[in-house]
């Protein structure tokens, strides 16, 4: 799938999207709490920023706890961008929020930011090296020692393991209101569309990129989530990746 399919997609679910996902919201809302422990020791005034952003979930948590923490949204869905952005207006923090409609690779050269969110993106990178670039172009925006926090779908797709996850999975997004036909068409994606890869393959994949030690500190069913920080000596190039081929 390229990248105006996938957001040929999110613009058509954008002004839905929160609402269908509201079920599953205690898997966003723990993530959310660790999140705010591994970003404990940022300076009060730390720049983030947040690569993916969607409709801005975890921009509104953060910017509740942190008054003083700016944030630049990178999105490439125009629709999701737009919900991030009234998000912000109604939480009154639309100030301290920069929303820039584009990939990583267009957004203006600026100072380093202290840490970066990069949620359930990387996964839709269906090539090795292409992912590892897209991971290289969040390192080279951030300050030395500057802190990853990422989460992607992530399993042994060959393993016994997965294939009751996987089913586990669709149940719960069937108790979540997800249709009957939509688990086909997820199923159909995962397969297909997705890269679904062991997280210890993951985790090597933020490692070449630059980041040192990435940390696995959140798992709920097929999502996965690690924390990491950019290894010193990484050079200081903005990558070249341009989305998903």
């Amino acid at each position: 799938m390229r990248d105006e399919e996938i957001k040929a997609i999110f613009d058509q679910q954008a002004s839905s999207y929160d609402e269908r996902w509201a079920k599953t919201a205690p898997i966003r809302d723990a993530l959310h709490f660790l999140l705010e422990a591994v970003f404990a020791k940022l300076p009060e005034d730390a720049r983030i920023l947040c690569v993916g952003a969607g409709t801005g979930e975890e921009i509104d948590y953060l910017a509740r706890h942190h008054p003083q923490w700016t944030f630049t949204a990178v999105e490439p869905s125009g629709a999701m961008l737009d919900v991030c952005r009234r998000k912000a207006e109604k939480g009154g923090f639309v100030s301290r929020c920069q929303f820039h409609e584009g990939y990583l690779e267009s957004l203006p050269v600026q100072g380093g930011f202290d840490a970066a969110t990069c949620f359930l993106v990387s996964q839709f990178i269906l090539e090795w090296e292409a992912r590892t670039g897209f991971f290289q172009s969040i390192a080279a925006r951030l300050k030395p020692e500057g802190i990853l926090v990422s989460s992607d779908l992530a399993a042994d797709v060959n393993s016994h393991e997965y294939d009751a996850l996987l089913e586990t999975w669709l149940d719960m997004m069937l108790a979540a209101g997800v249709p009957a036909a939509g688990l086909e068409q997820m199923r159909a994606a995962y397969a297909k569309d997705v890269a679904i890869l062991p997280p210890a393959e993951v985790a090597s994949i933020i490692q070449a990129a630059g980041f040192a030690g990435p940390v696995a500190f959140y798992q709920a069913g097929l999502i996965h989530a690690w924390f990491s920080k950019r290894a010193s000596g990484h050079r200081e190039s903005i990558s070249s990746w341009s989305g998903t081929e």
